[in-house]
């Protein structure tokens, strides 16, 4: 039984990092996965302090929020090391596991460019309507933050800062790339 299963689907929320998903020695990725105050495509805005108590009980459990790839629970691909709100929004820095094939591959999107946005998994715990019909969340239940194709804040921009191994053998990225492919395509 899967986390779905047990606690229903969650919501998930696209951004793409407006300060940069900053990607170095190929693994380590930071970057913001949420903007405080910012209508996304959905039409939610996040409000400043919306992540403070689910955060806080995740540390008081000793739990971390989830690395995924592109919110598939059963695809875990690293360690969120630091997630944290600020005056800007949530900002989280971690590590890619690169051990496992789909941290291999993930790795190398983000190097090549084809992935460049973060998610948020989350339940929401308070939100009302604004004026503008947007959704304001107050307060929301982070479960994960996912590397993912497609955020949902457009108009942000991205830029992945890595160095291209000189090793990598470009017949294995390419298949890395075809995989990826197939897989957006089926589901």
């Amino acid at each position: 039984m899967g986390m779905r299963d047990v606690f229903g689907a969650p919501e998930v929320k696209f951004h793409r990092p407006e300060a940069g998903l900053v990607v170095t020695e190929g693994s380590k990725v930071e970057g913001y996965a949420s903007i405080f105050g910012r209508r996304d495509q959905g039409g939610d805005v996040v409000l400043a302090g919306a992540y403070g108590g689910s955060l806080a009980a995740l540390a008081a459990a000793g739990r971390r929020v989830k690395m995924l790839w592109q919110h598939d629970p059963g695809q875990p691909i690293g360690v969120w090391d630091e997630v944290r709100e600020d005056a800007t929004g949530l900002y989280v820095k971690g590590r890619i596991v690169t051990e496992v094939e789909r941290g291999r591959e993930a790795a190398a999107l983000l190097a090549a460019g084809a992935i460049d946005g973060l998610s948020i998994g989350y339940r929401t715990l308070r939100a009302e309507r604004d004026a503008k019909g947007s959704r304001v969340l107050a307060e929301v239940e982070l479960w994960e933050v996912s590397l993912v194709t497609f955020p949902m804040l457009a108009e942000a921009r991205v830029a992945a800062k890595a160095e291209t191994p000189a090793d990598w053998n470009w017949r294995d990225l390419a298949t890395i790339f075809e995989d990826a492919r197939r897989a957006l395509a089926e589901g």
